[in-house]
């Protein structure tokens, strides 16, 4: 059930994007979305803060010169023209698993520019 609502998912909702590592590229097909953490505020107290992008992405898409690989902190994804950087605020993790069986991954990243 959940590998249909992922096919569905990407089938109905995502649009084409290009991940990025290092000099290699590959398109995927991604879903928009946001998040919003609580970070420690050094205080003792919670702040909260949105991610400027998720993109939610099948993690057996990611595949680079033969290898499934998972992101990484500084690698890129643009998006109808702007760049994001993986990255996430607060010292948080750069993703996660959107999913109980890790067939989706939640990327978080951050606009660093135009292509």
């Amino acid at each position: 059930g959940r590998d249909w609502l992922a096919d569905k998912l990407r089938e109905h909702v995502s649009r084409p994007v290009t991940y990025r590592r290092g000099a290699s590229e590959i398109p995927v097909p991604a879903t928009i979305g946001r998040t919003l953490m609580k970070l420690a505020d050094g205080e003792g107290g919670v702040r909260m803060e949105w991610t400027d992008r998720d993109f939610l992405i099948r993690a057996d898409a990611l595949v680079i010169a033969g290898n499934r690989i998972t992101p990484e902190r500084g690698d890129t994804v643009v998006d109808d023209g702007k760049v994001y950087e993986v990255m996430a605020p607060g010292g948080e993790p750069p993703w996660r698993v959107s999913d109980p069986f890790g067939h989706m991954l939640r990327i978080h990243a951050k606009f660093v520019g135009n292509v």
